[in-house]
């Protein structure tokens, strides 16, 4: 199984859809993904992702299956600075406090213990494992017991923050860590492959990651932009 990650394209977040901008982007990542052997798309329920992944769909003659939990998330709780923002409060871990990822829990610190950013983690982290099952891949620990899990690949268009929480929970790293390190451009590619071998362990392999040539090539820039939604 490929699990093809796609960040939505530029939005109008006030009237949660793509700018025409966004749009552009959409359809030049559908362009990149035509020759990625997609079987099935899904997306989130916010309407930029929607939207971003009907760009791939259409073409291909599939249908956009919506994954209500793949939603961005919020974030905020009370005394946490930065308003809880979870990508500020991140790279303080980082910057600021030099944060052991290894030898201490991030969901225990003050900045994430009562952040509802925590909440919408664990809450996809539980949802994801779900979705994992459904394609035939038991999550156990940072590995997964391959029950049915078959050659297919399977595209879902979502979110900086949702993506993070996936990522993170998918391939066993603190989501904070991920949040700091790892962002995603306006429709990025981002590919993670999990072999299908019956009745084995298996270990997801992180093959591409924040992939955004095809806009480079249209001659825009990759945007990095997170904002309260």
């Amino acid at each position: 199984m490929r699990l093809i990650f796609v960040r939505h394209g530029e939005p109008n977040y006030e009237m949660d859809c793509l700018t025409p901008t966004g749009r552009e982007q959409a359809a030049a990542a559908a362009r990149r993904l035509a020759g990625e052997g997609i079987t099935s798309v899904y997306s989130s329920t916010n309407g930029r992702a929607r939207e971003t992944a009907e760009f791939t769909a259409k073409p291909l003659g599939l249908s956009v299956t919506q994954l209500d939990y793949m939603h961005e998330i919020s974030w905020g709780g009370p005394g946490i600075p930065e308003n809880g923002h979870p990508w500020t409060l991140s790279d303080w871990l980082l910057d600021r406090e030099g944060f052991d990822f290894a030898a201490r829990d991030w969901q225990r610190h003050p900045y994430f213990a009562e952040n509802a950013a925590l909440r919408y983690y664990r809450m996809i982290a539980g949802k994801i494992d779900g979705f994992m099952l459904e394609h035939g891949y038991r999550h156990e620990g940072g590995r997964y017991f391959c029950r049915g899990g078959k050659d297919e690949t399977v595209a879902l268009f979502g979110h900086g923050g949702s993506g993070a929480c996936a990522l993170a929970h998918l391939m066993a790293l603190p989501f904070p860590y991920i949040a700091s390190v790892m962002t995603f451009d306006y429709t990025s590619v981002s590919i993670l492959e999990f072999p299908a071998r019956e009745g084995e362990y298996v270990h997801p392999r992180l093959a591409l990651f924040n992939d955004a040539a095809h806009i480079r090539r249209q001659g825009g820039a990759p945007a990095l932009q997170q904002v309260s939604e």
